[in-house]
């Protein structure tokens, strides 16, 4: 079995062209067995015990993506995912007490991909973080000074510091709701976005049609066919993602 301070202080599992992950749970033996395991199934694992620990590390190393305990000493794994949502793209995988659904819904509002009740099967983690990258694609990770200023949606552009819509020089009449979603759709364009994350992020109930609804009048407003949507594609049983035009 490695030790954790292999996986703390370096990286376990296996070679360069592995999905790099990184860990950060106060929890020693927590690192230790998840590094074994992802590291067996082909993954390579780095081990942060604290948030002060993994930003160090990310500094100086790409990852795939993170998995964040909620609770921990100093800054939480809820603050911490703020962060990292604010400042990259990489995906994120929290893991939460079990009968603690408001951390679930924060860990949502605060950006996160995925959660996982502890305790946890290590096969449904597994499943979980093939579900995550598959959806996100290698190195999925960007500084803000890498993100384009504008999204290319055919005729329009929407306009990231801005949050506006335009069509040339023209604004397009958004409401407060349809540019907060299409925002949070135009900062991780290319990714499929999980229907209950985006519920909780824009305050809507998971079991109604408020979503579908700004879905459907943002169709309305950014597809040439908005019964065949080219751009605001809807991907079953996972969610919906933006897909841009590609600059060139």
């Amino acid at each position: 079995m490695k030790t954790d301070s292999a996986v703390s202080g370096g990286v376990a599992g296996a070679g360069d062209e592995a999905r790099h992950i990184l860990v950060v749970d106060d929890d020693d033996r927590l690192r230790a067995l998840l590094g074994r395991y992802l590291g067996d199934q082909g993954y390579r694992v780095t081990g942060a015990s604290d948030a002060t620990d993994a930003r160090a590390k990310l500094a100086g190393i790409a990852f795939d993506l993170v998995i964040v305990d909620v609770m921990m000493p100093g800054e939480s794994g809820l603050a911490f995912s703020r962060f990292l949502r604010a400042s990259t793209d990489l995906p994120i995988l929290m893991l939460t007490a079990m009968g603690e659904p408001e951390n679930r819904i924060a860990g949502l509002e605060a950006g996160v991909d995925d959660y996982l009740a502890k305790p946890f099967e290590p096969r449904e983690l597994l499943l979980r973080i093939a579900t995550i990258l598959r959806r996100t694609g290698p190195r999925a990770g960007g500084s803000p000074e890498q993100r384009p200023s504008a999204v290319k949606l055919g005729a329009f552009a929407f306009d990231l510091a801005r949050n506006a819509l335009m069509k040339g020089k023209e604004t397009i009449k958004l409401t407060t709701a349809e540019a907060e979603l299409l925002g949070l759709f135009a900062r991780r364009a290319g990714v499929t976005q999980n229907r209950d994350a985006l519920c909780a992020q824009i305050g809507a109930d998971p079991n109604g049609r408020a979503l579908d609804v700004q879905i459907t009048r943002l169709r309305r407003k950014i597809e040439p066919k908005p019964s065949e949507p080219r751009y605001l594609v809807t991907i079953w049983g996972e969610g919906y993602v933006l897909r841009p035009d590609r600059e060139g």
